[in-house]
């Protein structure tokens, strides 16, 4: 019997394999979310400065002045354009310059003498996010050569605490490197969703779902069938997205095990490939669904700590939220692909999931019973 059982739930799963193979839609999607979607998650990031244009105009010639133009350089800025006053808005107009840093006459003189000039920052406020990030940077920089030109023409002692700063984990502070792990965690969710909700619409939009009801084959073993190769489908997807995409394109150095994330991956996908066939049940064509997966899927990504720290958010938030499984999963998964912590460190969040999926399956699959059964 049980091994009747376990042919029924296999050769179902094929059957979806095959169905998911003739659907061109859903291949394209798998390749977009696992591919380009990571590589743009990590190359895209809103908050990193990259090649920003400058242009210096200096009416003081001195030293100083360049010095703090010798400390633009690659990849924040691209090398500063000397320009004269007079250029300064035709560029800033015609978009060729996103920062124009005025640098006026006496600037050193004036600042040796503790006169404290002030330097003209003209910034393209069209340009939101380089604007913003760019002002602060350009700001330190400024502060910091004026700071150790000073120190050095003035011989002062240096303080007698210096802050040595050590970056763990991302040594050269690249956003990128979280942008693409961010990416590729929300993405899992999303088409695990919908890879399962759309394998049962699909039966009843084509009608083989009455096809099934006629076999000898119980809710049961639909449901798993469906959930085994739907999972598989994105596990697979995940694995190739994190050895070619992640670690290849990109170039983050995963410090984790990847076969224990894969494992958490695993976990998280009974979750959510139930999630996806319940809320097939309440569906009745794929544009219902897509609508249903926007309103629970924002608050899974926004409220589980991927976009955002859930030490944040109000405490009745974070502990309502430990009934989602996407904050258990974001919580291991960065833990093994940032850190790399082992099964010592994550075994909470897995033990999580496991309860969460079996509660989400039954949940599921009592649904689906009544439906199936309403069909019948």
């Amino acid at each position: 019997m049980m091994l009747r059982t376990l042919a029924n739930i296999f050769h179902l799963g094929v059957k979806e394999l095959w169905g998911l193979w003739r659907d061109p839609a859903m291949l394209v999607l798998i390749v977009f979310m696992f591919g380009f979607s990571v590589y743009s998650g990590a190359r895209s990031m809103p908050q990193s400065l990259n090649r920003a244009p400058i242009a210096i105009v200096d009416e003081d010639a001195s030293p100083l002045s360049a010095r703090i133009a010798a400390a633009f350089f690659p990849p924040q800025f691209v090398g500063p354009a000397m320009i004269g006053l007079g250029q300064v808005d035709p560029g800033m107009d015609a978009g060729i310059y996103t920062f124009v840093l005025v640098i006026p006459a006496n600037f050193q003189r004036d600042v040796l003498a503790g006169r404290g000039p002030a330097l003209q920052l003209n910034v393209d406020a069209t340009r939101m996010t380089q604007a913003f990030n760019g002002s602060g940077a350009i700001q330190q920089i400024v502060q910091g050569e004026v700071s150790a030109f000073v120190q050095r023409a003035q011989r002062t002692t240096a303080a007698p605490v210096e802050l040595a700063l050590r970056a763990r984990f991302n040594q050269t502070l690249d956003q990128g490197w979280f942008g693409a792990m961010t990416q590729l965690i929300n993405n899992i969710t999303m088409v695990s969703i919908l890879l399962c909700g759309a394998a049962l619409i699909r039966e009843r939009e084509h009608g083989t779902i009455e096809h099934l009801l006629a076999m000898p084959v119980t809710p049961t073993e639909i449901m798993l069938s469906k959930v085994w190769s739907m999972g598989l489908v994105v596990l697979v997807a995940v694995a190739a997205s994190l050895q070619f995409v992640v670690k290849g394109l990109v170039g983050v150095p995963v410090e984790g095990s990847m076969g224990l994330f894969l494992l958490v991956t695993a976990l998280h996908l009974f979750a959510t490939t139930a999630m996806g066939i319940f809320m097939a049940t309440m569906t009745r064509s794929m544009p219902q669904f897509a609508l249903l997966l926007i309103l629970i899927l924002l608050p899974l990504q926004m409220l589980s700590g991927g976009t955002t720290p859930r030490e944040s958010m109000p405490q009745l938030l974070q502990d309502i939220m430990l009934v989602a499984p996407t904050t258990h999963f974001t919580i291991a998964g960065q833990a093994i692909l940032f850190r790399g912590a082992g099964l010592a460190l994550v075994w909470p969040q897995l033990l999580a999931l496991l309860l969460i999926a079996a509660v989400f399956f039954g949940v599921a699959l009592r649904r689906f019973r009544r439906t199936i059964s309403q069909m019948a």
